[in-house]
């Protein structure tokens, strides 16, 4: 499949934030040109399988959203405004215990439905049944990296580490839509037996690790009653890091967790939406970025968040980082678009469709700037971050092909069936 997006502003994020006229070209799931507008003499030697008149609309790269659960969309809206211990103990997780691997299919396919709406062309999913998470991935024709969720509840010792060894294994080979990282789910769920295997496993297969870090400040306390150090520095003393990785969330960090981050190369992946409807707190963001770390952006799951929208977590990212330091200045818009699409590229492996370049895999997004909130057009990517919405998804491509358009879904199946399936799971555990 060839496709010609011409006539478009284009934002390929390669070189800095300038926005160039012309035209992106895609042959089968890769770019296959970025620049000016081509005569139609300089174009007479192509076919085209389509040609899409962009109408002056903005191409970009898609958002990454780099850390979701997102099979928890039968739990949106279930469990709102409870203190957390009681969300989690007495909602979240018995409902949870309940799921079947299909029942985590089908609710990952709503999740990315909800993605495409947002211009995310990638996620970085933790979640259990990862054999059904991928399928519906690969189904739906979406990108999903897996990050090993693996804690002590999910058997003994011995057996959970080779589980996570096996998934590694199996879903680096799996298909071309489908990562997986090494990962657990939080240094509080895991015992110490557990956690020096993964970190060995880290260290046999020079891969690096991810898990939730410091979401609260009990998580920390917690940690420091136990160890003596806080999550980040305990984790680190384990030989976690050597090659690389990161933390979700990473809201209460003290200098030496930022500095061990800095020095392993590690990414703090960010999730304002959720931190502060659980009232986690406000992570140092400006902080982090001075010291040159990288930072990505997710959503988190649709239990803690609801909305899996990438627009309000930019939009929170800067603005909750003006009001932590009283500074309308802090943490620039542009900063912010980065940190959602090149931060989240970086942070999950996916460094062949992080910019607009030759070459690069087409996860791309078409901007309608036609929009009363996009006009008028004095700063296209200040737009994006500070008065941006789904709205103005246009189009959504995922490896070169057209899984969302003009409000319409082309992911092979009827959405309204999916919306059916998903509220035939809850109302069954209900």
């Amino acid at each position: 499949m060839r496709t010609r997006f011409y006539n478009a502003r284009i934002l390929t994020l390669a070189n800095g934030f300038d926005v160039q006229y012309g035209e992106v070209w895609v042959d089968g799931n890769l770019i296959s040109y970025v620049g000016e507008s081509k005569t139609c003499d300089e174009r007479k030697t192509l076919e085209f399988d389509r040609e899409i008149n962009a109408n002056g609309n903005l191409i970009m790269p898609g958002f990454k959203n780099a850390h979701t659960h997102s099979a928890m969309t039968f739990l949106r809206s279930y469990a709102d405004d409870l203190p957390l211990l009681d969300w989690l103990n007495k909602q979240v997780f018995p409902m949870e215990a309940k799921l079947t691997g299909e029942d985590m299919y089908h609710l990952s396919k709503l999740a990315i439905l909800e993605y495409l709406t947002s211009g995310m062309t990638a996620n970085f999913d933790m979640y259990f049944c990862p054999d059904d998470v991928s399928k519906a991935s690969i189904d739906m024709g979406f990108r999903t990296v897996l990050s090993g969720g693996v804690n002590d509840f999910i058997g003994e010792t011995d057996s959970t580490l080779n589980l996570l060894e096996g998934w590694f294994r199996k879903f680096n080979q799996h298909h071309e839509l489908i990562g997986y990282r090494l990962g657990f789910h939080a240094e509080y769920t895991c015992n110490l037996s557990l956690l020096k295997g993964i970190a060995a496993l880290s260290r046999k297969y020079c891969a690096p690790v991810f898990t939730h870090n410091s979401e609260s400040a009990s998580e920390v306390e917690q940690c420091v009653n136990r160890y003596g150090m806080t999550p980040t520095v305990f984790l680190d003393s384990l030989g976690m890091f050597e090659y690389g990785g990161g933390g979700y969330h990473c809201v209460h960090m003290t200098d030496d967790d930022l500095r061990i981050f800095q020095k392993k190369q590690l990414s703090v992946i960010t999730n304002p939406g959720s931190n502060v409807k659980l009232a986690s707190g406000i992570a140092p963001i400006k902080k982090t970025m001075d010291m040159g770390i990288n930072i990505a952006i997710g959503t988190d799951g649709p239990a803690s968040n609801n909305c899996l929208d990438m627009f309000r977590e930019m939009f929170l990212t800067t603005a909750l980082q003006k009001i932590k330091e009283n500074d309308a200045s802090a943490v620039d818009a542009n900063d912010v678009l980065y940190m959602a699409t090149v931060g989240g590229s970086k942070a999950m492996g996916l460094t062949k469709c992080d910019t607009l370049e030759v070459g690069k895999l087409a996860d791309l997004i078409m901007i309608d700037l036609h929009q009363p909130n996009m006009q008028p057009i004095n700063n296209i990517t200040k737009n994006l971050v500070y008065s941006g919405s789904k709205q103005n998804v246009k189009l959504t491509m995922v490896n070169g092909k057209i899984l969302y358009e003009n409000n319409n879904f082309y992911v092979g199946e009827d959405v309204e069936g999916i919306y059916q399936k998903a509220n035939e799971i809850i109302n069954r555990l209900r």
